[in-house]
Order: structure tokens, then sequence, then C-alpha cells
């Protein structure tokens, strides 16, 4: 389970990595992958079973929804995928992401992001920061120099932009350089596989939106987005690990408790934003689905934590009265 009282600095930065589909556009900063065999704990991973899917069926007298919880950015060892996950693809006529896929992978969004993020008044990032802050993100500049230069980007090129930006940057060269990639995260497979099948796709939200959200936070929360974010690489790969390993063996208790609950309690007008507002507007574009004429079921594939817990789609779907299930094969063992 997530050490909630280590995991503050996975919890900002990483709840946003790992619950917006829009941070696995960053790309203008994904260094490539190292082979299997470099990644921590490969070959442990390579032996164990499927990730265990955060997977639910929602179901009114002749539709059927299946809400997946997304991991963004995987790594090679996570693949395949649960039988569960196949089972509900095969089932379902149509896909729902964060994002349609066709718009998450235009190049276009990322230079759309960067755009927003982009200072325009002259000033610069370390301006903003004040000395102890910018000294840490220069000492993290310094320490992670290769792989900026491999991207395009030095701590020069980051001065020209807003704290969440460069935040969500530490964090994504942080994953990336664990060897997680956009490129397989859980969306861009499962909107292949759609393409592939000829299944329809669709997206809950645009791209803009997501922009939106992040560009939208107030001074303090951004500034505390990279700080955290500088803190959490700082301490290692073990928390960042930790959240991973935790959407892997599927244990919703520990994704509560390690990121939903503590983000919610410290960080409570971005959760609202980010999280619930965000469900709340989802919510009503679901249960249309399941009131469509005809039989046809659709798998909806979004971050996890937007499925968990009171405030997740999970929860407030069967306050409305439709039956809830968890697919889980892997749960159901002694």
């Amino acid at each position: 389970m997530l050490n909630i009282h280590r995991a503050r600095g996975t919890l900002f930065s990483g709840a946003l990595a790992a619950t917006l589909a829009l941070a696995a556009t960053a790309t203008v900063i994904a260094a490539p992958v190292p082979p299997a065999d470099a990644q921590p704990g490969a070959a442990a991973a390579a032996a164990q079973a499927p990730p265990v899917p955060l997977l639910w069926k929602v179901s009114d007298e002749d539709n059927s929804l299946y809400l997946l919880g997304s991991f963004h950015l995987l790594l090679p060892t996570d693949y395949p995928l649960s039988r569960d996950v196949d089972m509900a693809f095969a089932d379902a006529e149509k896909l729902v992401f964060e994002i349609a896929p066709d718009e998450l992978a235009s190049p276009q969004l990322g230079l759309q992001m960067a755009r927003a993020a982009m200072r325009t008044d002259g000033s610069t990032l370390d301006d903003e920061l004040g000395p102890e802050l910018a000294a840490k993100l220069a000492a993290w500049g310094s320490d992670n120099a290769a792989q900026l230069a491999a991207t395009g980007l030095t701590v020069e090129v980051l001065q020209r932009f807003e704290p969440w930006f460069v935040g969500m940057m530490v964090t994504i060269s942080q994953m990336t350089g664990l060897g997680f990639d956009p490129a397989i995260g859980l969306d861009a497979h499962m909107g292949g596989l759609a393409e592939a099948a000829q299944k329809p796709v669709a997206g809950l939200e645009t791209g803009a939106l997501q922009i939106a959200f992040l560009d939208g936070m107030d001074t303090g929360e951004q500034l505390q987005m990279l700080e955290q974010a500088l803190e959490q690489a700082e301490a290692g790969a073990e928390q960042m690990l930790a959240l991973h390993g935790a959407w892997r063996a599927g244990d919703t208790q520990a994704i509560i408790d390690g990121t939903i609950a503590e983000m919610r309690r410290e960080f409570p007008a971005l959760y609202q934003v980010i999280n619930v507002a965000r469900n709340d507007a989802w919510v009503p574009k679901l249960e249309a689905r399941l009131r469509e004429d005809g039989s046809d079921d659709s798998l909806v594939v979004v971050g996890a934590m937007h499925l968990l817990g009171e405030d997740g789609v999970v929860e407030k779907l069967r306050a409305k009265g439709y039956a809830v299930e968890r697919v889980c094969s892997a749960c159901a063992r002694p």
C-alpha cells in the first residue's frame, strides 16, 4: 500500500500525470524509453501476472458501460493486459476517452499546451520562484541535463514558461526516465485497438478544456505544483513506482488513501476543479449512453482517480440507481 505520509511529492504532480490524459501529450520532453532490462524492477515485473484492472460494469435494462481506470504512461512490462479488459473491449461497440484519440495524438495539442504556458510579460520563471525554489530547479536541471538535452530543453528554456508547465515537465521527465512511455499508456493502447477494430471513439472533453484547468490554477497552486514535483524528483523513483504499483495491483484503497484523500485535504480547490467538477460533467454524458436506443455497450477509459472514492464516477452512477459491479477475475482468487 502507498505510504500516505511519504507520497505527498507524488500526490500533486504525480496525480496530475496519472489522471490527466493531457500529460501524456507532453512528449516534447519524452526521452527514448530505456530497454526493458534497464528499467527498475523490469525482470520482476515481467514475471508478474497482467495488471489487475480497475474495471467496472454499469448497466441499465439494455445497455452497459465498462469503466476502466487508466495510468496514462506505462511500462512495456505492463502488457499484456488482463483477459477482463480484453473481454470488455470485445463486448463494447464504442469507446470513450477523456480526450478523443485523434486529438490526443495530434502534435498540435502539445503545442497548444506550450503556448498557453508561455510567459508573455518579459519575466522569467526565476522572477516568480524566489531564491530557494529557483535553486532547487537549477539543481534539478544540472542533474538532468543529459535528459533535457536529448529532448531539446534546457533549464534556460524552461525559464520562458509558467510554473504549472515546468512542474508537469519535471514529473513527466522523471516518469520517462524510469521507462514510462505515453505511447504505450493505457489510453493510447486502447485507442489503437479501437482504430484497428474500426470501433467508434469519442471524448468526454477537449484538450483545450484540460489546458484551461491547468493554466487556470492560481500562482500559489502553480508554485506548489512545481515544488512538489522537484521534491518528488529529488526523492527518487520509489514513490512514483509505488503509485504505479498500486494501479498495477488494482488496489483501490491504496490509491484512495495515498492520492485522492490527501489531495482532497491538502489542495481542496484544485481537487474540486480537476476531479469533482469534471466527474460531475461526465456523468450526464455517460448516462446518455446508457439511455440510448438499442443495446450497444461502451468502454470508457479515463484516469483512475476519476473512478474511485465517493466523488468518483463509479459511486455517482451507483447513487443514480444503476447496477454496478467490479469486473475483476483476479480479485476472486483465494
